[in-house]
């Protein structure tokens, strides 16, 4: 288990040497304690990413590719490795856990490739002795925040395409999921990334954070988080006039119109909701369901829910893992305890669940009937196993309740009716969209909201744009 920071190559601990515990949230347990590191380090990373910046850039697409499959290649023969590692430090099932390995290479795999098809153009020239040529360059040292919900593919989904496109990077993981990150910056040691090329800080997000406003070679910012922390560092950026990627907070909409498919919409609403314990950016959070199959959908889906096992990640056929940490746990029951004050039905959980020798942070995977506007979940991002219920009865008015929200990253719907599959995938205000699929995710899409979940877009051949700038040259015979 490496427990150091990386810059320029090498291991380094806090210069003060401090650390940050990482504990295990099913167990309070003590993992590893990390550096804590701060300003100093961090620019010492961009030193670093500097140095290595225009040598990485230099060389070509095809030798990038290599070290990305590499690195990918190694990620894979040591999934068991991370993944336990993962379950240790964020508590997801260690099945999902080899998921997100699986998930997080794929973005690895798949920038590489598009490192090979970063083009420039020839442009139809305004005079006989002139020619235009854009070129396509990276766009610098990049800096890279991650959340710990999917502390590796939040990581590869940013760092894939910005090494494929030439940049350098400098990593800052969350504080309760550093190993994962560490773990990555191990293996790309092993490909033979060059020192300097990939860097990664643990430690003070607002010391990192500064240090990295305030260097202005720091030419572009990607960034998964909250929306709240998406606006502070919006403003932050503005000094250096910082590129930015920000893809913050959702309050996914799940629609299911009375001609769906019953059984396949409970499928994908059990997958979309609960997976990492309802703690996914995308997960749905409102359910709209046509009154025609109201009582039926609900009846179906309390069922599935109570086949859900809660549990810690390491225990085989557990399906719910714990929350984060206590907070977590506290928003939750506020949500619920605010439903049910104004009107929610509690049809199955809505308790903690006592896991023997665990702590106390497991959570019933819960259904609430009778969703109405006036509750704070159907306004705010629960970030957790709930699951909320509410009627609707036309189409217009289903689409007017589902953009009703500051928030727009994805959303989805279940209907057979083709044209209505268009009219609402047209209508819904949202990056990404669900047409009768609650797991849309994959590396060659564009992934990434609109309003308050922020902008840009990270995947396939989308991705690209993000760390590259155009250049114009216009050419004089």
């Amino acid at each position: 288990m490496q427990t150091q920071s990386l810059v320029g190559g090498k291991w380094i601990g806090a210069d003060d040497g401090s650390t940050l515990a990482v504990t295990n949230p099913a167990t309070d347990e003590l993992v590893a304690s990390v550096p804590c590191g701060g300003a100093a380090e961090t620019g010492r990373a961009i030193d670093a990413a500097w140095g290595a910046f225009k040598p990485w850039a230099a060389r070509t697409a095809a030798d990038r590719a290599n070290l990305l499959h590499k690195l990918s290649s190694l990620m894979q023969r040591d999934t068991d490795r991370l993944a336990k590692l993962m379950t240790l430090e964020q508590g997801k099932p260690l099945a999902e856990a080899k998921g997100e390995i699986g998930y997080a290479t794929s973005f690895l795999d798949w920038s590489a490739e598009e490192a090979k098809r970063l083009n420039g153009e020839i442009l139809p020239a305004s005079a006989p002795d002139k020619r235009i040529l854009v070129l396509r360059q990276p766009v610098g040292v990049t800096a890279i925040i991650t959340p710990w919900n999917f502390p590796a593919a939040m990581i590869t989904r940013k760092l894939g395409p910005a090494l494929a496109a030439g940049c350098t990077v400098v990593i800052k993981p969350a504080e309760e999921t550093p190993l994962s990150a560490l773990a990555i910056g191990e293996l790309a040691c092993e490909a033979g990334f060059p020192d300097g090329v990939i860097n990664i800080v643990t430690g003070k997000p607002a010391e990192i954070g500064g240090a990295i406003f305030e260097d202005p070679r720091v030419r572009k910012l990607s960034f998964t988080g909250s929306t709240s922390v998406g606006r502070m560092l919006m403003a932050s950026a503005s000094k250096n006039l910082l590129r930015l990627s920000l893809e913050l907070g959702g309050h996914a909409p799940f629609i299911v119109f009375d001609d769906a498919d019953l059984d396949g919409a409970v499928a994908a609403a059990l997958a979309c909701k609960f997976r990492n314990a309802g703690q996914t950016c995308i997960c749905a959070n409102r359910f709209y369901i046509q009154a025609g199959v109201y009582e039926e959908f609900a009846a179906k889906f309390a069922t599935a829910i109570g086949g859900l096992r809660v549990g810690d990640g390491f225990e085989e056929g557990v399906h719910v893992g714990p929350l984060i940490n206590d907070d977590a746990v506290t928003k939750v029951e506020s949500h619920i305890d605010d439903a049910r004050a104004h009107g929610g039905k509690l049809l199955t959980g809505g308790k903690r669940v006592k896991v023997d020798g665990r702590a106390d942070r497991f959570f019933a995977p819960t259904l609430v009937g009778e969703m109405s506007s006036d509750m704070l979940i159907s306004r705010e991002e629960t970030f957790g196993p709930v699951a909320p219920l509410a009627r609707f009865d036309s189409e217009q008015e289903v689409i007017e309740l589902a953009n009703a929200s500051e928030y727009g990253l994805a959303a989805y719907f279940f209907t057979r009716d083709g044209a209505r599959t268009m009219r609402v995938a047209e209508a819904l205000e949202y990056g990404i969209i669900g047409a009768n699929d609650g797991g849309p995710s994959t590396a060659q899409a564009p992934f990434g909201g609109v309003k308050h979940s922020g902008f840009g877009r990270e995947g396939g051949k989308y991705a690209m744009d993000e760390y590259t700038e155009l250049k114009y040259v216009s050419w004089k015979l």
